[in-house]
C-alpha cells in the first residue's frame, strides 16, 4: 500500500491504521521531516512534489493498493504541476493507471477520475480521523470492493 499525503493529519492516521510487521506501507509526502520520522517506524518513503504524476507513479509501482488523501491536494503545501484540485487528483488518477495500481482509496469527496479496477471513496463528513483510518485500512484487507462505492 501507498499513502500519498501521508504527511497530514488525515494521512498519519491511516499510517498508524495500516502499519504492521508484515505489510509493506509505502508514504507520498512533500516534508522530508515527517518522511524521515515515517522511516524510523519502518514505513518506505517518497519526497516529492504531489502534483508531479511521476513521482508518485513511480513511488506507486507495484502497489497493489492506494490511499489518496484529499487534503494534500488543496493545502498549502508547492505544487509546481497542477494549479488545482481538479488537476492534482486527474495527475494522481493517471499516475495510478500507469503504474497498474489495483485498488484506490480516496479520502474526501468523490472525484473524477480515470478508471481504476477498484476504485472506493471514503467520505469524511462527519467521522473523525481515526474513524476514517479505520474505514480505510477495513478497505484495504477486503478481499474485493465495488468500484464507484462511496462508504
Amino acid at each position: 500500500m501507498i499513502v500519498v499525503g501521508a504527511d497530514t493529519p488525515q494521512g498519519l492516521s491511516v499510517i498508524d491504521a495500516v502499519l504492521r510487521p508484515e505489510r509493506e506501507v509505502r508514504a507520498f509526502v512533500s516534508d522530508a521531516a515527517v518522511g524521515l520520522a515515517l522511516k524510523e517506524r519502518g514505513v518506505k518513503v517518497a519526497v516529492g512534489d504531489v502534483s508531479d504524476g511521476s513521482h508518485v507513479q513511480g513511488a506507486a509501482t507495484r502497489c497493489h493498493s492506494a490511499v489518496l488523501i484529499g487534503t494534500a491536494a488543496l493545502d498549502g503545501r508547492e505544487r509546481a504541476f497542477a494549479a488545482d484540485l481538479a488537476g492534482v487528483l486527474e495527475v494522481w488518477g493517471d499516475a495510478l493507471k500507469v503504474a497498474s495500481v489495483r485498488r484506490s482509496i480516496w479520502v474526501g469527496e468523490p472525484p473524477s477520475v480515470p478508471y481504476i479496477p477498484e476504485q472506493v471513496f471514503v467520505s469524511t463528513t462527519g467521522l473523525s480521523e481515526s474513524a476514517v483510518a479505520i474505514e480505510v485500512a477495513r478497505l484495504d484487507d477486503v478481499a474485493a470492493i465495488e468500484s464507484g462505492d462511496v462508504v
